[in-house]
């Protein structure tokens, strides 16, 4: 062998990298996305579904399809009756709710308290509370406080609204203090140079600006009161059933799709709210 070439460095050929095409990269992330929204969609296309099937026992194939259920769940005065409470408590606690818990997130983010993150974090802790606990602790507050003052207290619409004002204060001050962070103070700075007082500040910068926040604490609120069970169902009263109520107390003699039929109403009017909603703010956005 020449002497040139027994010197020379020995070389491997290199191994070519393998280069996949785009839509290949992304197709396992696609694929997680595509599985999620199934997991979430798959009870309430259940639901929807179900309340069409013709026969009384659940079953799969249905033997044909009726909106029969739909006119019984009309008929039923239990229904309409829970249906009209449920928006009355709803609307009720959150035209209390909303301004409150704003006034409230104000106050943390821009009034320079002492203690606002602790006052943050109480006001937030009925979230992390589990509503049956809430709802029960209420009741014998409720009970004690008949005892105190001489009347009727649990069991009314009043101390029903009032327990349900302590699901949208949470909220409320949740999104609106998001809201309050992330808007810029350089437009209230250059009102006031401008000789405009706080009030005016307020009025005329501060609370357009806060409007999505607002708007979506509206939404959810309403949403968390109206679907709410485990908090109303020891706090209702004779002839004041909210529809989640309702639906459970026809679920403890009859099992048919008539709850299906009543469930997919519920999922038709929060569609259309968030709809509404997001057409003025949006919710991703916000949220």
């Amino acid at each position: 062998m020449p002497a040139e070439l027994r010197d020379a460095p020995l070389t491997l050929p290199r191994s070519r990298a393998i280069v996949l095409p785009a839509f290949l990269r992304r197709l396992p992330s696609r694929l997680l996305i595509v599985a999620a929204f199934l997991v979430m969609l798959a009870p309430v296309v259940t639901v929807m579904t179900t309340s069409v099937f013709r026969d009384e026992i659940i079953s799969f194939p249905p033997s044909g399809l009726t909106l029969d259920w739909y006119v019984n769940a009309w008929e039923r005065r239990e229904f309409a009756r829970g249906f009209v409470t449920s928006l009355q408590v709803a609307a009720l606690a959150t035209c209390i709710g909303v301004p409150l818990g704003t006034a409230a997130a104000y106050a943390i983010v821009r009034g320079g308290l002492p203690g606002a993150s602790a006052m943050s974090t109480l006001l937030l802790a009925p979230l992390a509370v589990p509503a049956v606990v809430a709802g029960t602790a209420l009741y014998m507050f409720y009970l004690r406080a008949e005892f105190w003052l001489d009347r009727d207290i649990a069991a009314t619409l009043e101390s029903l609204v009032a327990a349900h004002v302590l699901l949208t204060i949470p909220w409320t001050v949740r999104l609106v203090t998001a809201s309050l962070q992330g808007l810029d103070r350089a437009a209230e700075e250059a009102a006031a140079n401008l000789g405009a007082r706080p009030l005016t500040v307020f009025r005329r910068v501060t609370l357009p600006a806060m409007r999505s926040g607002i708007i979506a604490a509206c939404l959810f609120s309403f949403i968390q009161s109206f679907e709410n069970l485990e908090l109303s169902l020891l706090l209702v009263g004779p002839g004041r059933t909210t529809l989640p109520v309702a639906m459970l107390n026809y679920l403890e003699f009859r099992v048919d799709p008539t709850l299906a039929a009543v469930a997919t109403v519920q999922i038709l009017l929060v569609a259309v709210l968030m709809l509404v909603t997001d057409r003025f703010v949006s919710i991703a956005r916000t949220v």
